[in-house]
């Protein structure tokens, strides 16, 4: 009798990683761009109470906000799909982050680098969570705006934690950072 070669397929593992940062550094970008499936958002119009709450400054053209989460998921291989949970990036929302967080495996912090100051809260997050993280740096308009050193100095993190550059709108740049996410993640556990 033949062996049905389907039946002897397992699942992939499914992996929980949290796709974090500050308001309008491009977690809902790099979520849409790597699911392999139609996004899960959360986007809300901006209203003009929170343009005086959220600094959209650098990011004028920043109509719209996540109010609760964005997901997606994308299958690294017959063994390993990533289930992708994007969370809101303002202040005002970061009760939500404890419960995207549970379960997870590690996080992506995705920061920009023109707007340091807003990615210290999710770095400490992470820190004081002791979940491994990687640092994305997103390329906004090709061009990293300091050096990776200088980066590493301003949010205070070690070597020990990686730092990368990518383009949360381009597919591959996007997951290449998730795969040094899970690169950190395997590394930790064989510790």
């Amino acid at each position: 009798m033949a062996t049905d070669i389907a039946s002897d397929r397992r699942a992939p593992v499914p992996v929980k990683i949290v796709v974090a940062g500050g308001f309008g550094v491009g977690k809902t970008t790099a979520v849409g761009s790597i699911s392999e499936i139609s996004p899960l958002t959360t986007e809300a119009v901006m209203t003009s109470v929170a343009a005086d709450v959220d600094d959209g400054g650098l990011v004028p053209e920043k109509s719209t906000t996540t109010v609760a989460m964005d997901f997606g998921c994308i299958t690294i291989d017959e063994s390993l799909k990533l289930y992708l949970f994007g969370t809101p990036g303002q202040d005002r929302f970061g009760f939500m982050w404890d419960d995207l967080a549970n379960g997870a495996l590690g996080a992506l912090v995705i920061v920009d680098s023109r707007r340091l100051d807003d990615c210290f809260p999710a770095v400490d997050y992470f820190e004081q969570l002791e979940l491994p993280f990687v640092v994305g740096v997103n390329m906004f308009d090709g061009e990293l705006h300091h050096e990776f050193d200088a980066i590493r100095w301003a949010l205070n993190i070690d070597e020990a934690t990686a730092l990368v550059s990518f383009d949360a709108r381009d597919r591959l740049s996007v997951r290449d950072a998730l795969l040094a996410v899970l690169d950190r993640t395997l590394g930790r556990a064989q510790r």
